[in-house]
């Protein structure tokens, strides 16, 4: 298996600064993001946000842990690049654009590559559930989480 690679979209009934607030606040991310198990915080910016954290994910094959810096940019979007884990890399990002009314299209962007040893677990079907639950479900998850009063 080669790199995981994806995009998801969607329109969210809600303003971008509630969009920016749910996906920046790394601290709970599992509650409201399918397959991330645990976030443990190891490294706060100046503003309080979680600048390192560890995060573990199940990957349907086994459970995956990596440690990844993130980078603000308020309220427009983050990112966020691994810098120690079970990955052979990782990178994604989250992007918000205000429609109006009310509105923001979020914009989710996932890029890891498994290396060569999970990779060998991750083939066929699995490797299609993987991808939906990392990438293809992201926008969504955040629209049911930030539609909700």
């Amino acid at each position: 298996m080669g790199v995981i690679n994806g995009t998801a979209t969607a329109e969210i009934d809600a303003p971008l600064a509630r969009c920016y607030e749910l996906a920046a606040d790394v601290d709970h991310i599992a509650e409201w993001q399918g397959g991330v198990q645990r976030v443990e915080v190891v490294e706060r910016d100046g503003q309080g946000r979680a600048l390192v954290a560890k995060i573990s994910t199940d990957a349907k094959v086994r459970t995956v842990t990596t440690t990844v810096r993130f980078s603000y940019d308020e309220p427009r979007g983050l990112s966020w690049k691994q810098t120690n884990g079970d990955l052979k890399s990782l990178d994604g990002e989250w992007r918000f654009e205000a429609l109006g009314d009310g509105r923001t299209r979020a914009t989710y962007h996932l890029v890891g590559d498994p290396g060569r040893v999970l990779g060998l677990l991750i083939r066929g079907p699995v490797e299609g559930r993987l991808r939906e639950l990392l990438i293809g479900g992201r926008a969504d998850q955040l629209k049911r989480r930030a539609e909700q009063r």
